[in-house]
């Protein structure tokens, strides 16, 4: 058994130190399956672990996979373009205005879509916008990361927003409608405080005006309008505008079926699936775009990396490592309610910003599991455990891997963002944040669910 912990945390701690140092720009995916395959192949998970393994993150990885399809389908359509367009008109040449319609956006794509795919979506675009409003670097950057940090914590108030809570929605037995019912509130709050303090943060960088605008509409004619003329989709802006709208009405009344489908106990990725085909045929019908480009767009390592890294969480939960945990932790469970969200908040956002948070919201949430509370004090501090992943992980730019997905998108268009200017506004923005957002939850279940 010494060799199986000694041999399991150094494939752990090897995997994450890959995943971090990322040479020659690999993908993540590929050193959490190496490490899975020498976990598989020790023995130290059994093919028995595998099945329950598949049955926890299945369904989880469906849903995900079927939103971020839906992503992809708005980028055929030009919604990109189209966002950019909207977002320059609403801000009406004011850098703050700017500020406050960027964080709405990337709240929403969370909302209706996942962390993931939202920083697929907006990060597109808000590159599109800045690069044709021609700010400096300097001013770019304050926009582009407060965007990226309110779509990643985004996640918080929905568990579908984001793979790891569906996953550890699973584990602990908690349906989706359950987890917005207890979280929706108290996380919503907490971002609109985030958003503020952010503003006071970043707002000397941010310019007061703006320049029009009007090259995004040029590129946005030649892209799609000459393509689509014979169809009369995009004949002008009244009917783009219509378009686009009619799309998001479908993708909203979609995630609003997710949770008719968890509260009736039907599967979420039934749902999720039948919406991404809905959404794939409508695009073959209007545009004549095959579906098999998602084949090829879809970014399938996400439930390699996901199935990969529970691995290796398993294999550390087989050789004690949550036996040790539940030791640790069960005093402070006991302190009482508000102590231990504290607390375990907390240690989840510490873990993350060492580990990454898939892994630490796995250990938290496997660790809550093994205590034998009961079921409120559970779903209450598993949710501390979701304040501390979503929100706390964000101190660091290693702490999800939507912001590793964020870096890598900003590499490829040859824009610099630091560690220096990430931490300049996480360590001023993400403590608080975290600590306001786990003492909002704690009062809001104690009004409504007591």
């Amino acid at each position: 058994m010494t060799f199986q912990i000694i041999f399991t945390c150094i494939v752990f701690l090897s995997t994450m130190l890959v995943i971090f140092w990322r040479p020659k720009g690999i993908n993540e995916a590929w050193p959490a399956a190496v490490g899975a395959v020498l976990i598989i192949v020790t023995g130290i998970v059994s093919r028995v672990d595998l099945l329950d393994i598949f049955d926890k993150i299945g369904g989880a990885s469906v849903t995900i996979i079927s939103t971020i399809v839906m992503a992809v389908i708005l980028e055929s359509f030009g919604f990109f373009h189209w966002a950019a367009i909207k977002l320059a008109a609403f801000s009406k040449q004011s850098g703050y205005r700017l500020y406050w319609n960027i964080q709405l956006l990337c709240f929403l794509m969370t909302l209706l879509f996942n962390n993931d795919g939202s920083i697929l979506i907006t990060t597109p675009i808000l590159l599109l916008l800045l690069k044709n409003l021609q700010l400096k670097t300097e001013q770019q950057i304050p926009y582009l990361l407060s965007g990226a940090l309110i779509a990643t914590a985004s996640s918080a108030p929905i568990g579908v927003s984001n793979i790891v809570n569906l996953i550890a929605l699973k584990i602990v037995d908690m349906s989706l409608w359950m987890h917005t019912a207890m979280m929706f509130v108290p996380a919503t709050i907490g971002l609109i405080f985030m958003s503020t303090l952010m503003f006071y943060v970043v707002r000397k960088k941010l310019p007061q005006t703006l320049p029009d605008i009007v090259s995004i509409e040029n590129v946005f004619e030649k892209k799609f309008f000459k393509k689509l003329q014979r169809k009369k989709i995009f004949n002008n802006e009244k009917t783009r505008t219509i378009f686009m709208l009619k799309i998001l009405f479908f993708v909203f009344f979609m995630r609003c079926m997710l949770f008719v489908a968890s509260y009736i106990n039907v599967p979420v990725e039934i749902v999720a699936v039948l919406g991404s085909v809905a959404l794939l045929i409508w695009r073959w019908i209007q545009l004549g775009i095959s579906p098999w480009d998602i084949l090829r767009k879809t970014p399938w390592n996400i439930l390699v990396f996901a199935f990969s890294m529970y691995v290796i969480i398993y294999g550390l939960h087989n050789v004690g490592l949550t036996e040790l945990l539940v030791s640790w932790s069960e005093p402070i469970v006991n302190q009482g309610l508000l102590s231990a969200s504290l607390l375990m908040g907390g240690v989840v956002s510490l873990l993350s910003n060492i580990f990454n948070n898939h892994p630490a919201l796995m250990i938290g949430t496997i660790t809550l599991t093994e205590m034998g509370i009961d079921p409120i004090t559970l779903k209450t501090i598993y949710l501390a455990n979701i304040i501390g992943s979503d929100i706390g992980s964000l101190l660091l730019p290693i702490g999800t891997l939507a912001s590793l997905i964020w870096f890598h998108i900003l590499r490829k268009h040859r824009i610099e963002i630091t560690w220096r200017d990430y931490m300049n506004v996480s360590f001023k923005v993400i403590p608080l944040t975290t600590l306001v957002t786990l003492i909002l939850l704690y009062f809001w279940i104690q009004l409504v669910f007591n």
